[in-house]
């Protein structure tokens, strides 16, 4: 067994983190780390896995742990990583943002390598350090990747992606309590969003220069996220649905359907589902992940597995909860 340490376990990726390593058969949990909840029961938090741990979070670390997973905010895992040294042999998985651009993936000795096994599984398994990809971004990159592979893209790519409220964290907003979210639909951050830039970085290592025009949506469910995108496409139905089945061959998780899709199959799974649709010469591509697991969490395991060399599913084959 591996052991693993959680920094920032108390809020809905630490506590899908923890779900599933409480899982997993060749992980086991050694800490979980909280600066707010230390020495409080981590069922208080998370209540789901009850009867399954009675671990409590701790300010406590081992640095010998063989994986480490950061599921802090946005900036906060540089500041932690100089404040706290682990052994050389610690594997360090970031879910956030730190380190996911090219400009900022080397930090002290490590160089963190872009976690989207679907477009770079053999660099992953030769990694020491991961920079997970954002939740948008999986599942944008899942919808368009194969257009820039190969070469079908043109110069635009329109994008509107709706997620559940578990996107925003944990923490109070005025857009994230019931209130305000249920029965409730809105944009935010148009064509601005910071995840683009981890969507523009894997591009352009196919070579691909499209502009992307993107429209974030908060919607009035908990989680998933549903993306559509849509762009010019030279070519037939039959030839779009063979390239990207062609790009996903080897890719566990991602799958593409012939029929129309929708986000409850997904949702609990760490699996990407896509459909194609074309109308006249418009290319239509829609994707369902979820936002906890594919796009966070479930990432963040399925890149562990490949770092260690076991089976790209273990502990990730899981069912959605359809109805």
């Amino acid at each position: 067994m591996k052991k693993v340490g959680i920094i920032g376990g108390s809020g809905y990726t630490g506590g899908e983190l923890i779900r599933l390593i409480l899982q997993h058969p060749a992980l086991e949990i050694d800490f979980v780390y909280s600066s707010t909840r230390a020495g409080k029961l981590i069922t208080s938090v998370h209540q789901d896995i009850l009867g399954r741990t009675d671990l409590t979070f701790t300010t406590s670390i081992n640095t010998e742990v063989d994986v480490l997973y950061l599921c802090l905010g946005h900036g906060k895992s540089k500041d932690f990583l100089k404040l706290n040294s682990f052994s050389k042999k610690t594997i360090i998985v970031d879910l956030g943002n730190d380190f996911r651009l090219e400009k900022d993936c080397v930090f002290q000795d490590k160089s963190f390598i872009y976690g989207l096994p679907e477009l770079q599984k053999e660099q992953i398994k030769k990694a020491s350090a991961i920079a997970n990809p954002g939740c948008f971004a999986t599942g944008i990159q899942l919808a368009i990747l194969p257009l820039a592979k190969f070469k079908k893209y043109s110069e635009s790519i329109h994008i509107n992606a709706t997620t559940g409220s578990t996107g925003a964290g944990a923490g109070l907003s005025p857009t994230t309590h019931f209130s305000w979210r249920n029965n409730n639909l809105s944009w935010y951050k148009p064509f601005t969003h910071q995840h683009l830039g981890e969507v523009h970085r894997s591009l352009g290592q196919l070579g691909a220069t499209s502009e992307l025009f993107f429209i974030p949506q908060r919607g009035a469910y908990s989680r998933g996220i549903f993306t559509t995108a849509y762009t010019t496409f030279k070519g037939t139905l039959s030839e779009s649905v063979s390239m990207y089945k062609e790009f996903y061959n080897d890719a566990p998780f991602t799958h593409v359907s012939d029929e129309q899709i929708n986000l409850k199959s997904v949702v609990n799974t760490n699996n990407c589902f896509i459909h194609l649709y074309l109308h006249e010469n418009t290319l239509l591509v829609t994707s369902c992940i979820d936002n906890l697991v594919k796009g966070a969490s479930g990432q963040a395991i399925q890149n562990t597995n490949l770092i260690m060399g076991w089976e790209e599913t273990l502990g990730l084959e899981l069912k959605a909860t359809i109805f």
